[in-house]
């Protein structure tokens, strides 16, 4: 147990005082935030710049009235010129476009016969919102052909709000909905991530003690496997403390971010979302949205989750790095690992996909729960589906599934471990290591 000791504090000692783990780990948040900031800033900016267009209507039926101007888009009424002055006028002049609907007799043709001209590609929201005009207008017209009332339409129209509730009685909504989408994609991302580097660290880290022969050295005074094992308990050690000091500068960064939007954190940590707050925040901006979403987030069972995500994060990484460890005994470079890389990455992948693509739209369906049970992807996938609520006896076979396959994976990396560590010159197959896990010498 004491050389396996030494071997953690030399792999995570030599980890954190790597200046790329240091500057990842205190830039990395900064940079985040500051992309994402930039980002949202570069799309207001976008969506601040006017965009002039002009229309030529032959038809006779729009008029400025249809043709209402935004904060953002502004409409002219060209129709006087024509269609070959509006163009010239159009193309060297400051106008985003040129917007032509011919005299047809047919609705349904001239709905297909409208033209824009514009000088670079339009933006598909711009055209959304001119084809969302003419379709309108469109309906309204065929609606009077058939005789029928528009303000008799207009006055039947009703929105509904579905309250959502469990048979315990805890009333839940669409915001909540969304924070345990962000809350569980959030976190499988973070792990998929965190699987992904570490344990790349842990087969580079293999790869370089053997090239450089430091590794017999090394095996001549501890046990093959101590060794592998070592590696990777330092670099998850390494990994959980970078996790930490992220989750510390976040934790900051909300709470400054926070107090600049007026949210009062430990008011919405005690306090629930009254249902005429409910409705209030719908017909509120886009701020008022972001701080429901954010006392959403926070009355999530954040402890829980947390709890969890270490364990996963921790059965997660120690059962693919035991795979990329053996990976990288058994090679002698990095070119040599892309045949065995694909096999290890497609189940990683794979959870990343079914999370993202079906625990969100249900995370309590067959397939979200089949790949919560299944090892190689439930760290991530139950990971996603935590924040919806996912019973204690499902976690519970979830995580004696991935323990179990964690031991025997270890156990046949181990095998791999010992005999390609000390192998060179010759570029390994599978059946090459399928005879290293049968070798029992």
């Amino acid at each position: 147990m004491s050389r396996l000791r030494l071997i953690i504090e030399r792999e995570f000692i030599a980890k954190v005082r790597n200046k790329s783990f240091l500057m990842m780990t205190f830039l990395s948040p900064l940079l985040m935030v500051g992309m994402g900031a930039l980002v949202f800033f570069l799309m207001k900016k976008n969506d601040e710049k006017v965009k002039n267009i002009v229309y030529v209507d032959e038809s006779g039926l729009f008029s400025k009235d249809i043709f209402k101007d935004s904060k953002t888009i502004k409409y002219q009424d060209f129709t006087k010129l024509g269609l070959e002055e509006t163009k010239k006028k159009v193309e060297g002049g400051d106008y985003y476009g040129a917007l032509y609907i011919p005299k047809l007799d047919s609705i349904e043709v001239l709905a297909k016969s409208i033209e824009f001209y514009s000088k670079d590609s339009p933006g598909m929201s711009v055209l959304g919102n001119i084809e969302r005009k003419i379709e309108t207008r469109f309906r309204n017209l065929k609606l009077n052909n058939f005789g029928i009332d528009l303000a008799k339409i207009k006055a039947s129209k009703i929105s509904s709000n579905i309250k959502m509730f469990n048979f315990s009685g805890e009333e839940s909504s669409k915001a909540k909905n969304l924070a345990s989408i962000i809350a569980g994609g959030a976190a499988g991302y973070l792990l998929f991530m965190f699987v992904m580097i570490y344990g790349t660290s842990v087969m580079r880290s293999v790869i370089e003690e053997k090239t450089s022969r430091i590794i017999e050295i090394i095996v001549s005074s501890v046990k093959p496997f101590q060794l592998m094992l070592g590696k990777i308990i330092g670099n998850a050690s390494a990994g959980l403390l970078q996790f930490f000091i992220w989750g510390v500068i976040m934790l900051i960064i909300s709470v400054v971010a926070s107090s600049l939007l007026g949210v009062d954190m430990m008011e919405m940590q005690t306090s629930k979302v009254s249902t005429e707050q409910m409705d209030a925040m719908k017909e509120a901006a886009s701020g008022g949205k972001l701080e429901q979403i954010i006392k959403e987030v926070l009355n999530l069972p954040l402890f829980k989750i947390f709890c969890l995500f270490i364990f996963y994060f921790l059965g997660g990484y120690m059962l693919y790095s035991s795979l990329f460890a053996a990976v990288g005994a058994a090679v002698d470079n990095e070119t040599d690992t892309q045949q065995f890389m694909m096999p290890i990455m497609l189940p990683l992948m794979l959870g990343i996909y079914v999370g993202f693509f079906t625990v969100i739209n249900d995370p309590h369906g067959p397939i979200s729960v089949l790949f919560s049970y299944i090892p190689f992807t439930s760290p991530i996938v139950m990971l996603m589906r935590i924040p919806f609520g996912v019973a204690w006896w499902e976690i519970a076979i979830s995580m004696i599934l991935l323990v179990v396959t964690f031991m025997v994976m270890v156990w046949l990396a181990a095998k791999i471990y010992r005999v390609g560590i000390l192998m060179y010159g010759k570029k390994p197959s599978y059946k090459d290591l399928w005879k290293w896990i049968r070798y029992n010498g």
